[in-house]
């Protein structure tokens, strides 16, 4: 397959599984739902494709997966942040998924399709997991 198709197809797979997750976020009216999770999970793929066929045999892929876990660590906290009401604090949960999109999509990125999708299923069934009231 072609180097460019094949990146492709990549991209299209994290946007997929971002949308997947993305989509229950949204349907939970979250602070972080749809597009926010396909950004996330294409933005991380599209970094670790192009620096492994953007800069082959120069570029440590590990570093750039230590970048994007950290910048999206910061996603993460602001919606925590955001979410804050006095004492209580919410939007764990979705800085979770987040931190899970960002990896969902590195795993896209580095061509490792069934992981991907897996790790997607798996995320959404705990997204489902009802939530227990004290």
């Amino acid at each position: 397959m072609l180097p460019e198709l094949e990146i492709v197809l990549r991209l299209f797979l994290a946007a997929a599984l971002g949308a997947v997750i993305g989509f229950q976020r949204e349907r939970s009216k979250k602070a972080a739902g749809l597009r926010t999770h396909i950004l996330i999970s294409l933005g991380a793929a599209l970094f670790t494709v192009v620096s492994v066929f953007g800069f082959p045999g120069t570029a440590d892929v590990s570093r750039v997966a230590a970048g994007v876990v950290t910048g999206i660590g910061f996603i993460g906290a602001a919606v925590v942040i955001h979410g804050t009401q006095g004492d209580r604090v919410i939007g764990l949960t979705t800085a979770a998924s987040i931190w899970m999109t960002a990896a969902i999509g590195l795993t896209a990125g580095a061509g490792m399709y069934i992981v991907a999708s897996a790790a997607a299923v798996l995320t959404l069934l705990v997204l489902l997991i009802p939530k227990v009231r004290g």
